[in-house]
């Protein structure tokens, strides 16, 4: 006992013994937070009814919150300790203080995550992101805290600070320069509502063709059709352009626009032997009687110039093949009839005169969509011979071989035994 009472004649003894059980009581109001506290908390919160506090428990909320406590004991307690000089004494709180700030400023930053996804569960998040606004709050709350802190620990006014931003206004400008673009970039995003997570875009300058899986302030990710990611800065979907694929989602549709390059040499007049052959195709029924009766009235009113067949209007092999790729299209069970539905020829070029199936699946799914065109396709290429038209191909070896005979050195069908 004598010696304890010796000890604490030492100089500053009492106020490192002091310090001391300062420094236990905060590890325990800690401990007490964290093992007592928050296990109150947890229990309250998954029984309650609301969905926000859970949300805020998982985002660590008031494990944060939870951290203030033994800064608080420390901060409360440092002017109970004997013997503590009054420089030390408000240096601790001065720091106390800052760590106070700081932890409420992740606390704000955890609970703005927590509104974010539960934004997310909501009908409209599953269309439209908030993160790049949530990033951007974030952003000025630990600024503006950041300042707060400083003028904390330099016992100034937080305006005096303020009013100093004003001369470095322009580094401030360059170093958040892209951070300001995609500010802006999200705002119009938003408000205009050009991107959602899970759109499909194309945007052939970053590479990027497939589905939008996340949009934050400063980045938008792309998960392409190779499964591959694409980061896209967020500003400049807003200076170049791309394509969003949501209005063909939305409505159901998808075109299908592709020609076929028939040889122009194959087109001719039709003969009546033809004509008449044609009719077995149910689908040229119709068509072939109404342009018997249309040519001949038409025919009949030009006299006797209508009997020469240089001034007669005949029937085409491509016309009649058109009419029936049509007729094809309107009856195809997996075509959308509600729009477009055509068949045109295009300008005649180098590589033959160009046909073009235009019209719309009744399904987005690119595996039936493919089908379905495949099939088309498919149908249309092998049907050709019988309108006398041909495909226009570039020479292959094997034509240029059967137009001028084998030549000298091609291996000879040996005959057989």
């Amino acid at each position: 006992m004598h010696q304890f009472k010796a000890l604490l004649d030492q100089p500053h003894a009492s106020m490192i013994l002091g310090l001391v059980v300062l420094v236990l009581l905060a590890w325990l109001a800690n401990l007490l937070a964290r093992l007592v506290l928050l296990r109150v908390v947890r229990v309250v919160t998954r029984r309650t009814v609301w969905t926000w506090d859970d949300a805020f428990l998982d985002a660590g909320v008031f494990k944060r919150l939870a951290k203030i406590v033994p800064v608080l004991v420390v901060q409360f307690g440092m002017p109970l300790v004997p013997d503590i000089p009054g420089r030390l004494d408000k240096a601790v709180a001065d720091i106390a203080t800052a760590l106070i700030i700081l932890i409420v400023l992740f606390s704000i930053g955890a609970m703005l995550t927590a509104v974010e996804r539960l934004f997310e569960r909501t009908p409209q998040g599953h269309m439209r992101s908030i993160k790049g606004y949530v990033q951007l709050a974030k952003i000025v709350l630990f600024v503006v805290g950041a300042i707060i802190i400083i003028a904390t620990l330099a016992n100034r006014s937080p305006l005096l600070l303020l009013s100093g931003l004003g001369a470095i206004s322009a580094v401030l400008l360059l170093v958040f320069k892209d951070t300001i673009l995609s500010m802006v970039a999200s705002v119009q995003m938003a408000s205009n509502d050009m991107l959602r997570v899970g759109d499909w875009i194309s945007m052939p300058q970053f590479n990027a063709d497939g589905d939008v899986i996340d949009i934050a302030l400063h980045t938008v990710k792309v998960q392409n059709w190779d499964k591959t990611i694409t980061t896209i800065p967020t500003w400049r979907l807003i200076s170049d352009s791309f394509q969003n694929w949501r209005g063909m989602q939305d409505t159901g549709a998808r075109r299908i626009k592709r020609g076929i390059y028939l040889d122009v040499g194959s087109i001719r007049f039709l003969s009546d032997e033809e004509k008449h052959e044609l009719k077995r195709f149910r689908l040229l029924v119709d068509y072939l009687d109404h342009k018997r009766e249309e040519l001949a009235e038409w025919n009949d009113k030009l006299g006797e110039h209508g009997r020469v067949p240089v001034n007669q209007r005949r029937l085409t092999n491509v016309g009649t093949f058109r009419a029936y790729a049509l007729a094809y299209l309107q009856a195809h069970p997996h075509i959308n009839h509600d729009l477009t539905c055509m068949v045109r020829v295009m300008d005649p070029g180098p590589t033959g005169l160009p046909m073009e199936i235009y019209c719309f699946t009744d399904t987005t799914a690119w595996a039936e969509f493919e089908g379905i065109q495949g099939d088309i396709f498919d149908h249309l290429l092998v049907i050709l011979p019988e309108f006398g038209l041909s495909i226009f191909q570039q020479p292959s070896g094997q034509d240029m071989r059967a137009g001028l005979g084998h030549l000298p050195g091609d291996r000879q069908a040996e005959p057989e035994a």
